[in-house]
């Protein structure tokens, strides 16, 4: 058996980091850069602080700010024909997923005009050229996209989203500066941060997991775990863990992939532009004990590092349960929604998202092999 990881040539972490910027753009000899953003980030000054260090060093660009939630195929067209018209030569992503998701779409198809369509980039799509160089600044701690080969489009008209993997999608620079977070407001700290949480936890029991992804997934389930709640707070030495927790989780999955949460949350976004964070967060706790059987030892490991000290000497249907319980209070701690209904899931929508959800590619790394009516029977339950 081989296994494969695919990192980022360069990251930088800690408060003040973004300044790294201007050394890598000028050692890598780049002339102009399209920023990829979204219009709120402009608007409220965040992407501001990373567009001064560009002025005040002399660095051209031009913005591209029409991202939006839940990325469309349009969406990533608009920024294709942008970079263009821009005659750029790099892309800087400052955002969330959604900007760092379209940034990848672009930069790829630009590379790899036969893409165009950008459907075709579902899956493990066949790009023979690396992305135009991407430089990747998160401004949420939750999706790891700066350090993922992975990304997702929405197909409006098909009312789905895509999930692509590509390891010449991944960003050759990652700037991880908890600064660039602060301003957040804690529903989006709190929905970003139960995100990353689930690529944790789904990536260390996904069919894929393997020893040292399992030590990188076990080691960010606890940074998350012990951050979440004070970063939400405010306090800097938590929004610090929680930053470069989500980071390390993103160095894992991206690498052996998710389950079923991410399965059943993709769906809700296409449908209903459910923000991606939300769906996983209200589906982990659910979705873990579903899969709770079929994960041997691990959530022995999962209980451990979310801060039950006796999990390693409980029977372990009891330590199941703790790490189940232990996601589900941290939800509530940080007023997490409890059901689907709370967050505009339809019910009579339930047979076409089992359906869409069953055809996800995150679907078929559950650790617990499922159906469509298994599938249904959980949306129910969940409602």
């Amino acid at each position: 058996m081989s296994y494969r990881m695919i990192l980022n040539e360069t990251s930088y972490f800690g408060v003040g980091s973004i300044n790294a910027i201007v050394d890598e753009v000028k050692k890598r000899g780049f002339k102009k850069a399209l920023v990829v953003t979204d219009h709120d980030l402009i608007q409220f000054n965040v992407a501001t602080k990373v567009l001064d260090i560009l002025d005040s060093a002399g660095l051209p660009y031009q913005i591209f700010d029409k991202v939006i939630p839940n990325p469309t195929i349009d969406v990533v067209q608009q920024g294709v024909e942008a970079f263009r018209q821009a005659g750029a030569d790099y892309l800087v992503a400052i955002g969330g997923g959604s900007p760092q998701d379209t940034c990848k779409a672009v930069g790829i198809i630009i590379s790899n005009p036969e893409f165009a369509d950008v459907r075709s980039l579902e899956g493990g799509a066949d790009t023979k050229n690396a992305a135009v160089p991407m430089i990747a600044i998160p401004t949420t701690a939750g999706t790891a996209a700066e350090v993922t080969i992975n990304y997702v489009i929405t197909d409006v008209e098909n009312r789905r989203k895509f999930v692509c993997y590509d390891p010449h999608a991944i960003p050759i620079v990652a700037i991880i500066d908890a600064n660039m977070m602060a301003s957040m407001p804690p529903s989006l700290k709190a929905a970003t941060g139960v995100d990353a949480l689930t690529h944790a936890i789904e990536g260390y029991i996904t069919k894929g997991a393997w020893e040292l992804t399992d030590t990188l997934h076990l080691k960010a389930i606890e940074m998350i775990g012990r951050s979440l709640r004070g970063s939400i707070q405010g306090i800097a030495q938590d929004a610090e863990g929680m930053a470069v927790g989500q980071y390390i989780a993103g160095m894992g999955f991206s690498n052996v992939g998710l389950g079923l949460v991410h399965g059943m949350a993709h769906p809700l976004g296409a449908f209903y532009g459910t923000p991606h964070g939300v769906a996983n967060a209200v589906l982990l706790p659910h979705i873990m004990a579903y899969n709770a059987e079929f994960t041997g030892d691990k959530y022995r490991q999962i209980a451990k590092a979310l801060g039950n000290t006796q999990a390693m000497v409980m029977p372990i249907e009891e330590a199941r349960q703790a790490a189940v319980e232990a996601v589900a209070q941290l939800n509530r701690d940080v007023n997490i929604p409890a059901r689907l209904r709370d967050i505009g899931m339809k019910y009579e929508d339930i047979d076409a998202l089992a359906v869409a959800a069953m055809a996800d590619i995150c679907t078929g790394g559950n650790p617990r092999d499922t159906c469509i009516e298994e599938i249904k029977a959980l949306y129910r339950q969940l409602y």
